[in-house]
């Protein structure tokens, strides 16, 4: 399967052009902070562009950041810009080809930065011990549309956890589907390539995260997936894809369902970029100045992490109140997008 994908996306795959689905590619419009950093990528390091979201969670500056499968490394140079030169950034790809592109453009970046903090390794992101990554060593861990490409995604999701530090968190967009995706199209090259083949029923990724120790998984934002190729459409049948984005908090002690212990956040308006309001999941849209009740797995996400210092905090766990409400259990599927229920806290 690694072969496969290095072929795919080494030789087959000349640019986004040649994608037969819309699977790889990033839909939403990225804010004009991001875009500036953008039109600072190298032309054909923007060509050669595979991911499915915005891997670039708020508040970098100083922050050691590992990018996983980051190919030719748009990603990478984007947040390097973002992280600043006491930041770093890692980039970590097995397909030679694309890592070519990203080296080759590396002394160009960092001329146009005024510093030189990136780096890239070859090798594979099921088997980071290999590259001599030291534990707790990064405090944020993205991805773009690759742990689909990976056949043991476990063993991804315990890597990322022993890399992160106390309170970092992955962030990571990836393409899930509503149901088991069966074996003969798990196997198609074309559909592994294109990141469908792969993809994990909702369930499944929730119960890897939560055994890897991210217990409270958080969806921030989802999408379906078209697909206009009549030949992929009629392999897939009635399977439905998605793309999402996830955070996962390196967080111990939280519980696995959303326990009120009558608790509320104030957002500070203090992030950068962020002035008005601020989005912790797809639950929590926190308006500045506003009082914000929380469960207590928020409550830490917000005050055991880089955010604390952009919120006050109310209340504390001497009291417990029960099962926070409108929190529900299990994972109904709303047939139209991705269900709610997968951004594991929905209070």
């Amino acid at each position: 399967m690694h072969e496969q994908v290095q072929h795919y996306y080494g030789n087959v795959l000349q640019g986004s052009a040649d994608l037969k689905t819309d699977a790889c590619c990033t839909a939403a419009a990225p804010p004009p902070h991001l875009r500036a950093a953008l039109n600072e990528v190298h032309e054909e390091v923007r060509g050669r562009y595979y991911g499915c979201g915005l891997v670039v969670p708020p508040l970098l500056e100083g922050m050691s950041v590992l990018d996983l499968g980051c190919g030719a490394g748009q990603d990478c140079y984007v947040l390097a810009q973002l992280v600043g030169p006491d930041g770093s950034v890692v980039g970590v790809d097995m397909t030679a080809e694309q890592l070519a592109v990203a080296e080759r453009h590396r002394a160009w970046h960092a001329e146009r930065f005024g510093y030189a903090n990136v780096e890239f390794r070859h090798g594979y992101i099921e088997r980071l011990g290999a590259l001599g990554l030291a534990d707790a060593s990064f405090d944020l861990i993205v991805s773009n549309c690759v742990i689909n490409l990976v056949p043991d995604k476990a063993a991804v999701l315990r890597e990322a956890r022993r890399l992160l530090k106390p309170g970092g968190e992955l962030y990571f967009s990836d393409v899930y589907a509503d149901r088991r995706v069966p074996a003969d199209l798990a196997a198609d090259p074309v559909l592994y390539g294109e990141c469908l083949g792969g993809a994990l029923y909702w369930n499944d990724f929730l119960r890897l995260a939560r055994a890897a120790g991210f217990t409270d998984p958080r969806l921030v934002e989802d999408r379906p997936l078209a697909i206009q190729n009549a030949e992929v459409q009629a392999k897939v049948g009635q399977v439905r894809f998605y793309s999402a984005t996830y955070r996962l908090f390196k967080l111990d002690g939280l519980e696995p369902d959303c326990e009120d212990y009558g608790q509320a956040v104030r957002y500070r308006g203090s992030v950068p970029h962020h002035p008005h309001q601020l989005v912790l999941d797809k639950h929590h849209h926190m308006e500045a100045g506003r009082m914000f009740p929380v469960c207590g797995n928020t409550w830490r996400m917000l005050h055991d992490t880089r955010f604390a210092a952009h919120f006050e905090f109310f209340g504390d766990f001497s009291r417990h109140y029960g099962l926070f409400p409108g929190c529900g259990g299990g994972l109904p599927f709303d047939g139209g997008s991705a269900p709610d229920d997968a951004a594991g806290c929905c209070c």
